[in-house]
């Protein structure tokens, strides 16, 4: 049972307690909290641990929903990237991507599907979509067989790449400078709906302790374990039926390889494999990312594992596009990421295939303050935020807000340069440094072990400004997220870890669970 004895001691008061640390939960804590409101959000795990960390690194109107006739959701979310694109250049930034035809009418029928996608941008389009000859398409991927290799031509569109853990932190950072009390690895325990709001017990893991906080009205933004919490703050009445979910989860698995191993100068798209889906090829962090499945689960383990059909798949497709025979030891980080995306439950019918299910998201009021948000894509957080804050407004739940809508779209994340800086942003194509900290690199710098190099690019100092300022804890948070080393090479990521735990012990002087992140960059890797 969830609920909490009403004698328990209340620590805490807050407008809004927000549970999941991912895009959509941060978002919502950024625009409550510029709107006034007392804020808290936490999160289980480490911000971004789930989806938001494991995507296929695009912020994109979606391509492939023209197809599928959703241009409200296209048009919605280019609007959305350009607005992304402008708060953290330094996190996100336009990148060029080339698509291969193997027949010119099937050149013909993708030419004019991207330029209507350009045209759907309007004037926030990133740049022209124009045609690439066989020629042009060889010198920009030399050694390419496959369909890239026997391609007729090819076209050019422009769509965004981003950092996405680094982003989550960036809207983590922004949301407390604004006010939000911020925590992550703090789970909720039990919660019950009080006449002031909901009362939530919370479990610090850090600390080892819980308290209480009676919140006005909590925002569950827990992803694809929105269920879970559903279920814990409604559960039902004796004999009665159980709760009916609203998500169903997908997976997706994304493969990293070396630059020499796929050399891509731009990204790549494959627009229809054997069995009808996407492939991407992805150049990230001086690494090749090559993406992804969508595969429906059961299930939503907080580590899902890539099945083994879904790497046959990506083995084959590889090849297929690129000429490119991939051994296991050419893969140096293979990692799944849980797509929410909204069920039969939600969506009124039944839906068989994940692929055809809804990217859209839902927003739904279970009870008088408590609002569950889910499904969406990364790209468009910033808008599914307004709209949570404006369903609760409309309810009652908070008062709106004293000086009118706040346009987050105005406030540039913590680390963006300021407004008007003229400096090319380093590109994130290129092996990650400095620039990820955009205008706090300098304060990274000032502090000890600038010049002490771990690995892939990590310092001291950098491992040192994360436990004090960017509510680092573990090894994994570290290098699953501050720092992009689980994820772009796996073993390089175990060698780099125990001199990175007794940093962070020395900082925080708290276990920084070593042993448990070694096991982790185990089930990262592919046997030789």
């Amino acid at each position: 049972m969830s609920h909490l004895n009403p004698k328990d001691e209340v620590s805490e008061t807050c407008d809004l307690l927000v549970v999941g640390g991912g895009a959509t939960g941060l978002g919502v804590a950024l625009q409550a909290a510029l709107e006034g409101h007392s804020v808290m959000l936490v999160e289980a795990r480490d911000f971004a641990s789930g989806t938001s960390s494991r995507s296929t690194k695009l912020l994109h109107g979606g391509v492939r929903y023209l197809a599928q006739g959703r241009l409200r959701l296209v048009r919605e979310a280019l609007r959305e990237r350009a607005a992304v694109l402008a708060l953290a250049p330094h996190l996100a930034q336009p990148l060029s991507f080339v698509v291969p035809a193997a027949g010119w009418l099937n050149w013909a029928f993708m030419g004019v599907g991207l330029k209507l996608y350009q045209w759907l941008a309007g004037r926030l389009s990133l740049g022209n979509t124009v045609a690439v000859s066989r020629q042009a398409l060889a010198q920009g991927l030399p050694d390419a067989a496959g369909l890239v290799g026997r391609a007729v031509a090819g076209m050019r569109y422009w769509d965004g790449q981003f950092e996405d853990a680094r982003l989550a932190l960036a809207l983590a950072q922004t949301a407390q400078r604004a006010g939000a009390r911020v925590h992550n690895h703090t789970r909720v325990s039990a919660l019950s709906p009080t006449p002031k709001g909901w009362q939530v017990c919370l479990h610090d893991a850090r600390q080892g302790t819980s308290r209480t906080v009676q919140a006005r009205c909590v925002v569950n933004a827990a992803g694809v374990w929105v269920d879970e919490l559903r279920q814990m703050a409604l559960p039902p009445e004796a004999g009665g039926p159980p709760l009916k979910a609203l998500v169903t989860a997908s997976q997706g698995v994304h493969l990293v390889v070396s630059r020499a191993c796929l050399p891509l100068r731009e990204a790549v798209l494959i627009p229809r494999t054997a069995d009808g889906r996407v492939l991407f090829a992805v150049p990230w962090l001086g690494a090749t990312l090559i993406g992804t499945t969508d595969t429906p689960r059961s299930d939503a383990p907080r580590e899902p594992q890539p099945m083994v059909e879904e790497l046959a798949f990506l083995f084959r497709e590889t090849r297929n596009a690129f000429g490119l025979v991939l051994q296991p030891g050419d893969v140096r980080s293979v990692w799944v990421g849980l797509r929410p995306l909204v069920g039969a439950a939600g969506q009124g019918e039944a839906v068989q295939l994940t692929s055809q299910m809804s990217r859209e998201h839902l927003i739904r009021r279970e009870a008088p303050g408590l609002v569950t948000v889910t499904g969406g894509k990364w790209t468009t957080y910033r808008s599914m935020a307004e709209e949570v804050l404006h369903a609760l407004q409309s309810h009652g739940d908070v008062p709106p807000p004293p000086n009118g809508p706040v346009d987050t779209r105005l406030h540039r994340l913590l680390g963006a340069p300021a407004q008007g800086d003229a400096a090319v942003p380093h590109p994130l194509s290129e092996a990650p440094g400095w620039h990820l900290w955009g205008s706090q690199a300098d304060e990274v710098r000032a502090l000890p072990g600038a010049q002490h190099e771990l690995g892939l690019g990590l310092t001291e100092a950098m491992v040192r400004f994360a436990a004090r300022y960017e509510w680092v804890w573990t090894v994994e948070d570290m290098l699953a997220r501050r720092w992009r080393a689980l994820f772009l090479d796996a073993r390089q990521a175990a060698t780099m870890a125990p001199a990175v735990a007794a940093l962070l012990q020395e900082e925080t002087g708290l276990d920084p669970h070593l042993d448990e992140f070694l096991e982790l960059c185990q089930r990262y890797t592919l046997g030789d």
